[in-house]
Order: C-alpha cells, then structure tokens, then sequence
C-alpha cells in the first residue's frame, strides 16, 4: 500500500511540473503584464476584472463613495402619524391610490435589483462599475424592505397587496413590459461582441435606467408626496425621499454607464426602437394612471400624472444625447421639486436629521 502511495504521489508531482514548464512561458508573457487603466472597457474588456486600480472610471468609483452617505433603514423613521391617517383621515380614494402605488414599487424594486444584478453587473468588465453597482443591488433589496415595512406597519392584508401585479392589469402590464426587456439580456448565451446583441443590451439597459427607474419610478412616488403636501402618510412619504436618493444616483450613473457603452463600442442606435419604447411606456403609465386615479384625489390627477411622465421622459432623452419623444411637454407638478427636497431642519427628538453631504443628488438631476 506504501508502494502505491508512493507512486501516486509521484506521479501526481511530475504531471504538475510538466504543466508548468509548458504553461510558464505563456503565464509570464500574458498573466503578469501591468494593467493600463487605458485598456479597460465597460463592456468586452480583457483587463483582470479583479483589480480595481488604475482606475479608468473614477466617476464610478465616486458614485460608490457617495452611494454610502446616504444609508438608512426604514425603521429609522416613524410611521406611527400614517397609522392614524390610514384609519382616520384617508378617503376611500385616497386608500385605493396609497395602496396600489405600494403594490406597484414593490415589485418594481425586486425586478431592478434583479436587473442589477443578474443582467448587468455579471457583464460589466470594470470593477469600479460592478462596485458601485453591486451597492445598487443592494439598496434596491432595502427599498423592497421599505415598502414591506410600510405595509405591515399599516396593517394591510400583504398577500392582497401583493398578489395586485398580478391580477390588476394596468400594473400587470408594467411589470411585463419590463421582464420583456429583462429576460432579452438574461440568456447565458448571449455575446456582447456581437453588434446585434450589444445593441439589444444598450436598448435594455436604456429601458432600465431611463424609464423604468428614470420615469416610472419617478411618477410611481409622486401621488405619495402629493399626500404628503397635505399633511397626509409623511412617515411614508419621508421613507420615499430617502429612496429618491438612491434612484437619482441609480438613474445617472446608468445613463453615464450607457453613453460610454456607446462610445467605446460605436452603437449606433436604432431610433425606430427607441421611440416605439418611449411609446409602449407612455401608454403604460397612462393606463396606469387611470387605475390608480379612476376618481382624481385632491391636488392629483391622472391627466397631471401623465403629463409629468412625458415631462421627465424628455428629461431622459436629452441626458442620452436623444430628441425629446414628447416635444412642448410640461412640468405638471411645479410643487414637486421643493417636496422631495430632503435639505430641511428638524428636532433631533423628532426623527432623524435628514440633511446629507450629498445634497446635490436631488429630484432634479443633472442634464450633462
């Protein structure tokens, strides 16, 4: 038994040797070369996607660091003012928007986490981006908690909230139109080094980042605030405006990401594709809208909610370097800016200070 131990081992030892002297010459020549922050891509790069520096993204390097100036949990802030609006002060119509505007963002957030994370970051081939974006993934499952955690706290039945995607057609078709895009980029066989592909992932990640979180997002917080401007469900509301945040860095560090695709890989877009997309999501927030706001409540409408789609959707196209889909569209809640606004005072013994190092990342974001 020693004998053939001992020539196991042996064996074993010289196979290992024999790779290595045929190996070495290649490891050495191709393994151990310095990395050049000039060589990284954002998509198909062959640089070691292990190593973080040089950087040739420091934007997304900073986009991580400021990502963790605003953490926070749900727990943090009280909802016990909502409780009491909820049973006592809500109409019916106001219930119906409070509850189905929850049951719309919480399964949104679960399909952007799974957006960030299984479709996208897994593709990126520079580390400082998959940082960042592996904090995206993050605060996409701590907004999920968020909305858990104002429906429990509310008292609502969970499993009819949730359960609404699924039976409520007008958020139905959201969702749908957004595991569309998904499960096109989600295929393990799919190879961005080939044009069609590449340009299929732009088109997706475009959907994402401009119009799922850039304007849907967006309008899905807007009736909440809306209550808010009357002194109506501020616990949630607040919870909100810390949402806000992510999604604004969400929103422009994918339309960064996006333009720089663009740039090093010479995509150019199919603009019949792109305005069939802003169609598709306009018609889908309208029938949304409508949903939500069969009976207008005060200071909110489903036309006004419409009109701000098309508003913000403009925002979008213009930070992609694209013509405006919905041209003369105006702002329609000129209020909205100030509301979401989290640069405010108040009593430490109250709730928590809300004033952050990052104040610049607000409801209105950059345009360059």
């Amino acid at each position: 038994m020693s004998e053939i131990k001992d020539s196991f081992i042996s064996d074993v030892s010289k196979k290992c040797t024999d790779e290595s002297q045929t190996n070495g010459a290649s490891t050495k020549n191709k393994d151990f070369k310095p990395i050049r922050a000039k060589d990284k891509r954002v998509v198909n790069g062959l640089t070691d996607i292990n190593q973080l520096a040089p950087f040739k993204y420091p934007w997304a390097w900073n986009f991580f660091l400021n990502a963790n100036k605003n953490h926070w949990t749900p727990l943090e802030i009280s909802m016990s003012s909502d409780i009491s609006d909820y049973k006592n002060k809500l109409t019916p119509n106001e219930k119906h928007v409070y509850e189905n505007v929850l049951s719309y963002l919480t399964t949104s957030d679960i399909l952007a986490m799974r957006n960030i994370g299984l479709a996208v970051m897994e593709k990126m081939t520079a580390p400082e981006l998959q940082i960042y974006q592996a904090r995206q993934v993050y605060e996409e499952a701590l907004h999920t908690w968020t909305y858990q955690h104002c429906i429990e706290s509310i008292g609502l039945d969970q499993g009819e909230v949730y359960n609404r995607y699924r039976i409520v057609p007008a958020i139905n078709n959201k969702i749908q139109i957004a595991n569309k895009r998904i499960n096109s980029i989600l295929r393990s066989n799919i190879e961005l080094t080939n044009p069609d592909e590449l340009h299929n992932f732009v088109l997706a990640y475009i959907f994402f980042a401009a119009v799922f979180e850039g304007c849907w997002f967006y309008n899905g917080f807007s009736p909440i605030f809306s209550l808010q401007r009357r002194g109506l469900m501020k616990g949630t509301a607040e919870q909100l405006q810390y949402i806000m945040r992510d999604e604004v860095m969400h929103v422009s560090f994918g339309i960064r990401t996006i333009l720089q695709i663009i740039k090093e890989n010479n995509v150019q877009l199919d603009l019949k594709s792109i305005r069939e997309m802003w169609d598709e999501a306009e018609s889908a927030e309208s029938e949304y809208a409508k949903y939500i706001l069969s009976n207008p409540i005060v200071g909110y409408s489903a036309k006004g909610h419409t009109d701000h789609f098309r508003f913000i959707a403009n925002r979008r196209a213009r930070q992609l370097n694209l013509d405006e889909p919905f041209p003369n569209a105006k702002c329609a809640f000129i209020w909205l800016d100030e509301q979401v606004n989290l640069r405010k005072e108040k009593n430490f013994f109250e709730s928590r200070v809300t004033e952050y190092q990052s104040a610049s990342l607000l409801w209105v974001d950059d345009e360059d």
